[in-house]
């Protein structure tokens, strides 16, 4: 396969021209691994030019596709187990016939039909991009595979897609309106409430309020790992509250040249970036390619890592919308400097716990189990920004690089941080626990 870093350095001339570059054709085109690598390319870069993909959002999509590549890889491999009866509301999928498939056809038409739906509102370059990507894929796949086991294979790939396109629809995070922002929302009153920390118009109302509610994959709601409150708000010098503001105001003020960059190379914002999970999928994605893992392997931590950070932000935001707490730039300008700057801009929605810690969280939990406690690897993901790729000793010490990069960016206190990775590892369980690979 290409290399990421290669692949990303020239994705912006691959957009323009809505031609993209594949796996080496050494590789055989009848390969469900190959199909994925090249379509969750493809995905990583449609999220950062969706305009509704919002870290919850793109959460969600990548959970989905995850299950839609891993159920056609498991309908066809002895000793995979469907996720049918073990996530949320899923029934059986409709089952093969009796006859020869392409295992790279159904992959191809899966994530085709899947993909297109999920990103049916990104951008005309993206629109390209995605056709020219169907197009080449598909003719890959039918190379050498005679018409009936080709046209088989590319009804039942889209039968998989239909079932679960038609499953997520009702999980309540279908429709997003006004890229996320309410329209009409009562703010709750107090001094600890969350108030706006953007002029735009549209953030005044913060984004997805009711996304704690929609349906996660493996949890049974999105309380189940709920959260302690915060600690009490005070503005008394000697309370924990203020000693956490304090702490957030003194690190901006001393901050090192490199805490600087751990803020920004994590920071992984919307429509800039494949957001926080698309980073960890990124991830992922490279250890995949480093193992040459097969379509069995390859398709089990796609589904495990997309379902845990869509899970991980539906959690995440129940929390934050039970609990409703103020950021620490409108704490810090109210009670201690009203001329305070934070290094990163303050996201629309509030503070505990921090979004980045609980996913980042739950993300490395599931890669731990599936990659190993003690796997060392380079995050390259912003390579393509200028940015040099951090060495990290294992997942556990990128999670907490992650978590630690709102508190320098002057985003998150310190509850939300350490409570938002126990947060996240909670969440992993539940996905860890589902019977999938051999």
């Amino acid at each position: 396969m290409m290399g990421f870093a290669r692949f990303f350095s020239r994705f912006a001339a691959v957009l323009a021209l809505a031609t993209l570059p594949l796996a080496a054709p050494a590789q055989a085109a009848s390969d469900p691994a190959y199909v994925m690598a090249n379509w969750y390319k493809l995905i990583l870069e449609l999220i950062r030019h969706t305009p509704t993909y919002s870290p919850p959002v793109a959460a969600r999509t990548m959970g989905y596709l995850g299950v839609t590549a891993y159920e056609a890889t498991a309908s066809g491999t002895p000793g995979l187990t469907s996720l049918a009866g073990q996530v949320n509301g899923l029934t059986p999928l409709p089952p093969r016939e009796a006859a020869a498939y392409d295992e790279g056809a159904v992959m191809e038409a899966a994530l085709t039909a899947s993909v297109e739906y999920f990103f049916f509102n990104t951008g005309p370059t993206g629109q390209r991009a995605k056709a020219a990507m169907a197009k080449q894929l598909g003719a890959q796949a039918a190379e050498g595979v005679d018409p009936d086991t080709l046209s088989r294979s590319r009804a039942y790939g889209q039968a998989v897609a239909a079932h679960i396109i038609a499953w997520s629809e009702t999980d309540g995070g279908a429709k997003i309106e006004n890229m996320g922002f309410p329209y009409a929302y009562d703010a709750p009153k107090g001094p600890e409430k969350w108030v706006p920390t953007s002029l735009i118009v549209q953030q005044q109302a913060p984004l997805l309020p009711d996304w704690g509610k929609v349906r996660p994959f493996a949890m049974k709601d999105g309380a189940t790992c709920d959260l302690p409150p915060p600690p009490a708000y005070s503005e008394d010098p000697a309370s924990d509250f203020y000693k956490e503001a304090k702490e957030v105001y003194d690190v901006s003020k001393s901050l090192t040249d490199e805490q600087k960059l751990i803020a920004r190379f994590w920071s992984d914002d919307p429509m800039l970036t494949w957001t926080p999970p698309g980073h960890w999928m990124y991830l992922a994605l490279q250890l995949l390619e480093e193992d040459k893992a097969d379509a069995p392997r390859m398709a089990e931590v796609l589904a495990r890592l997309g379902m845990v950070t869509a899970d991980a932000f539906i959690g995440c935001w129940q929390t934050k919308y039970e609990y409703d707490l103020l950021r620490p730039v409108t704490y810090i300008r109210r009670v201690i400097d009203p001329k305070w700057e934070t290094l990163l801009i303050t996201p629309p929605f509030p503070e505990y716990p921090s979004g980045h810690s609980t996913q980042s969280g739950a993300a490395a939990a599931v890669l731990n189990a599936m990659f190993g406690t003690d796997r060392a690897f380079d995050d390259a993901a912003h390579e393509d920004e200028g940015m040099e790729a951090r060495h990290f000793a294992n997942f556990d010490a990128a999670a907490t690089e992650a978590a630690l990069s709102r508190l320098y960016g002057g985003i998150h206190f310190r509850a939300a941080i350490d409570r938002g990775l126990e947060q996240g590892r909670c969440i992993a369980t539940h996905v860890i626990d589902l019977r999938m690979g051999k």
